[in-house]
Formats: C-alpha cells, structure tokens, sequence
C-alpha cells in the first residue's frame, strides 16, 4: 500500500481526498490544511487525522507521497519539502510560478529518482489522448496551426477577493484556465517558441484577468492561438478545446469527442478513410474504479500510484513536462508587459499629463 496524505482540502484537494481514499492501492493516512474547522469536520465525520502545520505531518507520519492542492504561490515550498525528504509528490497545476524555481525542484526530484507529476487532468482524457496520437502519428501532414480555447462561468460578477483573484497569489484566468489549454498545446502539438499579440483582459476582477488571447509561434514556421475566457455565463462549466491543422487535414478536440478530417488515406493511420471520422470520449476512455467529476481525475491518480510502483519517474505530466507551460506562462506574461509599457510610452499625452491608455481605462 501506498502511503499518502492530502495537503490543501478544498474544492480540488476534497476531490482528490475521496478518489485516493477509494483507491485500493493507497493508505491515505492523513490530511492537511490550516482551516481548522474543516479539519475538525474531517478528523470527527470521516475519521480522517488531520494536521494544520504541514512541516509536523512531514516530521510525525512516514509517507510515500504527498498530493499537494494548495493555492499556487505556496506550491513551491511544500514540494521542496517534500522532495527534500524522499517524499513523491503529486501537484496541483500550475506546478510553480517562478520559472527557476521549477528548474531547481525538477532537479531536487531527478537527483532523488522521486516519481512527480502534475494535475494537468485533461492529458487523461481519451479524446486528448487521440488527438495527441493522430499529430504525432503524422497522419495530419505538416502542421502549420493550432488553436487551444478554454472557456466558462467562473467570475460573472464583481466580488471579493480570495486566492484565485489575487495576483500574487498566482490567480487569474492565465493560471487557473490557460494553463490547462497551454498544457494541451505542449501536449498535442509541440510547445511553441515564443508568444505575441498578448491581451490580458479584466472584465469584472481588478487585480488579475478575466480573459487571455494571444498568438503562438513555432521556430518551423507554425502558428497558434490561445483564447480563453473565465467570465463567459455561455458556458454551464469548464469547456476546453484543440484544434490542429495540418497539410492532409485536422484534427479537434473537446472533453466530449475527437473529430478527424483528412484528405488523403495515411499509412500512420490505416484506420481512418478520407473525409471526417468522429471518435468518441466513451469509446476511448478505459473504465476506472471510482467515478468523480470526470474519468480523467481518477486516471490520473492512478497513474501516479501505478509510477510510484514502477518507479517511473519520467511518466505523464512530470514536472519537467509541466514546466514547460509554466514557461510559456512566463512568457505571455513578459510579452504583455511589454506591450503594456510600448502602449503608454506612445501613448499622447493629455494636457493633465495621462496617456491614452489612462484615458481610456484609468
């Protein structure tokens, strides 16, 4: 039995708390979280021991590993700590918020053969998983495009702050819904090289935004787009989305279905006739053990169990693969602050000393 304990209990770590407590594989022997009433509700109803100081679970239980589910500015020091002492470690995305900080920890993890991975769900959707295989098949020909779209109903209104609104605290719609289609990008596609054309977009929160768009740019020539919208009502939850185009055809993506359209036969994928093939996600999608929110979110905990027992410590969603969108991240962030100072240092000034773009939004 694996040993585990959860550390962060909200909306995803309660998620993650019942699927490995159902796991019949793990022994979750503890949680973490420093709301004590909610450890109190746990430790009472559901006999779990909890702790509220992480640093005394490290010291007092012998663990195999830990799934962290914190908010993303503390992701850094826990992992550390528990790399430090030869603890797996299961992270929440976005896996780190500074990029050196991620270089060092991934090799803190590989200098300890310690198994990670990152919770970048979506690569455990069948799906997914399709779309990624007809690309790198090459059955699609050369690819010149890709488009990752995320949208849904999370900010509809102006409201109080918690960590998710907060800047410092790694909130926003850049890292709580582009980072799921910037890992599908990397995944499916390729990562790309570099980022242009960023709009960081606050329609109803203040410190952080609301929508992300920007282009993409591969070193080969191929092009992209990243769209995605937090604040879209449309949207009854998280609706995420790929599409790739290639010399021979494309190929799209959702949580729903994987839509293959080619225009000649390819011997990478004998199976698929020319003209449009529909493939599924309940075709494509192996059964698990236990059923919460989506397939995907008890997939990907069991591939973190089956890694630790194989010691495999380059699988899926690793926290060398994450940092990959981690950096694309960094760079949509470093690309809109550019354009941000290139705008108002052309900016014409009024005669009460503010640009236009003071004018305009300040």
């Amino acid at each position: 039995m694996i040993r585990v304990a959860m550390v962060g209990m909200g909306k995803m770590g309660l998620s993650h708390l019942a699927i490995v407590r159902a796991h019949p594989e793990v022994n979750l022997v503890a949680g973490c979280d420093s709301t004590t009433y909610l450890t109190d509700v746990l430790s009472k109803h559901a006999a779990l021991k909890c702790y509220s100081d992480y640093d005394r679970l490290l010291e007092e239980e012998q663990l195999d590993a830990v799934i962290i589910a914190t908010p993303s500015k503390l992701h850094a020091s826990m992992v550390e700590k528990a790399l430090q002492k030869g603890i797996h470690v299961f992270c929440e995305k976005p896996f780190i918020l500074d990029v050196k900080d991620g270089e060092r920890l991934i090799a803190l993890a590989e200098s300890k053969n310690l198994v990670t991975q990152v919770g970048y769900h979506y690569r455990f959707v069948g799906a997914f998983q399709e779309a990624a295989r007809i690309v790198k098949s090459g059955a699609l020909g050369a690819i010149h495009h890709v488009r990752a779209e995320a949208y849904g109903p999370v900010v509809l209104r102006q409201k109080g702050g918690t960590w998710r609104s907060a800047k410092s605290e790694g909130g926003g719609a850049l890292y709580d819904y582009a980072c799921h289609a910037i890992d599908l990008v990397n995944f499916v596609a390729g990562t790309p090289d570099s980022v242009g054309g960023v709009v960081r977009h606050g329609v109803f929160s203040r410190d952080v935004e609301d929508e992300v768009y920007c282009s993409l740019y591969y070193a080969n020539g191929a092009s992209g787009q990243l769209c995605v919208n937090w604040s879209d009502e449309s949207f009854r939850k998280m609706s995420t989305k790929i599409t790739v185009w290639g010399s021979n055809g494309r190929v799209s993506a959702d949580r729903q279905e994987c839509q293959i359209y080619l225009r000649e036969p390819h011997v990478a994928a004998p199976e698929l006739k020319p003209g449009w093939t529909v493939k599924y996600t309940t075709d494509l999608t192996k059964e698990v053990w236990f059923y919460l929110r989506g397939e995907e979110y008890s997939a990907q905990i069991d591939y973190f169990v089956k890694s630790i027992q194989a010691k495999r410590t380059q699988g899926e969603s690793n926290f060398r693969s994450a940092l990959e969108a981690d950096r694309v991240v960094a760079m949509i962030l470093a690309e809109g602050a550019a354009s941000s100072l290139s705008a108002a240092s052309t900016a014409t000034p009024t005669p009460g000393g503010k640009g236009l773009i003071s004018r305009l939004f300040g």
